[in-house]
This record gives structure tokens, C-alpha cells and sequence, in this order.
């Protein structure tokens, strides 16, 4: 089938409105972890009949960034359909990117920029205005630190509900850690191992197994 007819079929059978439904369910599944601390820092400096004005702010700015950012990521899924139909090739090349992307130094700065929260001015406008932004900065941030994980499930043929479990733990053990120096390591599960473990045999200990 030539390049463009089976362009317009893959289109037809993958409607934007469709699209931009998937992938806004997605980002309330995998990236909450992410959104909370965010969200909280903002309605602690809130006055309290403020704080759902700027819930909704920092929530939709947020998302428009990630909406922004799913335009380019679903292209790709789309493209890797096209011409690599129920291939794992494109989600074995997007993991070793993840993979590569997750030790770099680049990585730990987009993370650093995450847990820097900007002060948020009390009333009017302006405090709407520094909201709007710290929303739009944070999740400029947020796309950078978690572009290539979440890049990997979605070009998946099978397997995607696993692999984006995954995928929101370790964005998950990303932000439990503190900021640190650019260097090339493995990060994201570490703090989140040790709560696990503990919290594991507090239970065992409750339980009279240890």
C-alpha cells in the first residue's frame, strides 16, 4: 500500500480526538506521582479559598505542557505502527535510550529543576500569574526528566499496562530522592528500595516473624 494511503488509514483508524482522550488518561495514571509534591507546595501558600483557583492553574499548566509534549511522542508511536507494525525493535531502541537517558547528567538536572519551587506571590493576578508559571515550568522539567521512560511502553506491540506500572514507580522513586550533582548513575529506585524494605519488615517484625 503506498506511503499515504496507508497513512490516512492509520489516521482513520486513530482519530486525534481519540488520541489526545488516550493520552490524557495516561498522564493521570503515570504521572500523578509526579504532580503531587507540585500541587501541595502550592496550596500550602495559598490562601485557603484561593487554593482551588490555583489547583486548577497549576493542574491545567501542568497538563497543557504534557499535551504539548504527547503531539511529538505520539507521532513517533504512530510512525513506529507505520513502518514497524508489532515490532519490539522501536521499544527496544526507545529503552536503551531510557536507559541512557536515565544515568546522564542531563537527566539529574531536569530533576534537580523539578523539586525547585519558585515562590508564588499571595493575591490577585499576580499570584495567578506565578502559578500558571510554576505549573508550565514544572512540567516543562517533568517532560524532560521523563520523555524517553515514557517513550519506551508506548511503542510496545503487547504488554503496555506492565511496562507503564513500571514506568510510574520509578517515576515515583525519582521524586523521593533529594537533588544531587550531574554524573553518569543509575537513579530512581534507590530511596524507594530502602522505605520498601523497611516498611517490610516493620510488618514482618508486627507479624512476629522477625
Amino acid at each position: 500500500m503506498p506511503f499515504a494511503a496507508s497513512f490516512r488509514m492509520l489516521l482513520a483508524m486513530n482519530p486525534p480526538v481519540s488520541l489526545a482522550a488516550g493520552w490524557s488518561l495516561m498522564l493521570v495514571a503515570m504521572m500523578a506521582p509526579a504532580i503531587i509534591a507540585p500541587v501541595l507546595y502550592v496550596r500550602l501558600r495559598s490562601f485557603r479559598r484561593l487554593r482551588a483557583r490555583a489547583t486548577a492553574l497549576v493542574l491545567a499548566a501542568y497538563g497543557a505542557v504534557w499535551m504539548a509534549a504527547g503531539v511529538v511522542l505520539l507521532a513517533i508511536e504512530l510512525a513506529a505502527s507505520l513502518f514497524a507494525p508489532q515490532s519490539y525493535w522501536p521499544a527496544s531502541a526507545a529503552a536503551a535510550v531510557a536507559i541512557v537517558w536515565q544515568c546522564s547528567p542531563l537527566k539529574q538536572r531536569c530533576l534537580n529543576r523539578c523539586h525547585l519551587h519558585r515562590e508564588i506571590r499571595a493575591f490577585g493576578a499576580a499570584a495567578d500569574l506565578d502559578t500558571i508559571r510554576f505549573g508550565l515550568k514544572h512540567g516543562f522539567w517533568c517532560v524532560g526528566s521523563c520523555w524517553a521512560a515514557m517513550l519506551a511502553p508506548m511503542l510496545l506491540p503487547r504488554g503496555h499496562v506492565p511496562a507503564m506500572v513500571l514506568v510510574s514507580v520509578l517515576m515515583l522513586g525519582e521524586r523521593l530522592e533529594h537533588p544531587g550533582p550531574p554524573s553518569w548513575r543509575w537513579r530512581g529506585f534507590g530511596k524507594l528500595k530502602r522505605i520498601a524494605i523497611a516498611q517490610t519488615r516493620i510488618r514482618l517484625n508486627q507479624l512476629g516473624f522477625i
